[in-house]
């Protein structure tokens, strides 16, 4: 039986056209992407994952389409099915232009998903040095906890990063800026 909230079932063609602009914004082609949200392709659009178009652009680290997205609408802090968003995609692959950009244009800095995973987290365990540091400059909180009570530092070490732990470790001994 269908409820009200049941979406309309999706035909082949589709879905291969979703597929399509999917893959635009994973290849960073935003002439053509601009082209489908010029004609009601919504800037938000999320597959199977969760993953946003917005998400997939930042995650290849293509400034022009997340600068493209972020024009039309797209919001930074919507979130995948991993807890996951697009501040947090950009750590992981340390995409530093698209991580500045998102959070110039509104990007939660701490923003997370249920799990409580931060950008800083995620770029921490995965020892992305340059992007522990920008983040930490614009104002993410090292100390946060995930849901598990793990803050970045013990996710970095726990991953076995090297560079990371020791700059959150000085971040936290930091007096607060006036």
């Amino acid at each position: 039986m269908t409820g009200e909230t049941d979406p309309p079932a999706l035909d082949a063609d589709t879905i291969a056209f979703a597929g399509r602009v999917f893959d635009l914004a994973r290849g960073g082609r935003e002439a053509e992407l601009a082209d489908f949200l010029a004609q009601g392709v919504p800037p938000n659009l999320t597959n199977g994952k969760g993953d946003t178009l917005l998400i997939l652009a930042s995650y290849h680290g293509h400034e022009e389409s997340v600068r493209l997205l972020l024009d039309r609408g797209a919001d930074p802090d919507r979130v995948n099915d991993r807890g996951q968003n697009a501040l947090a995609a950009a750590a992981f692959k340390g995409a530093l232009r698209v991580m500045q950009l998102l959070v110039e244009r509104g990007a939660a800095v701490d923003g997370c998903g249920p799990q409580g995973r931060t950008a800083l987290m995620t770029a921490a365990m995965f020892d992305r040095t340059d992007a522990v540091d920008l983040l930490l400059s614009r104002g993410a909180d090292p100390a946060r906890q995930d849901a598990d009570g793990r803050d970045a530092a013990s996710l970095a070490t726990q991953m076995g990063a090297y560079g990371t732990p020791r700059r959150l470790a000085a971040a936290l001994t930091r007096p607060p800026a006036d």
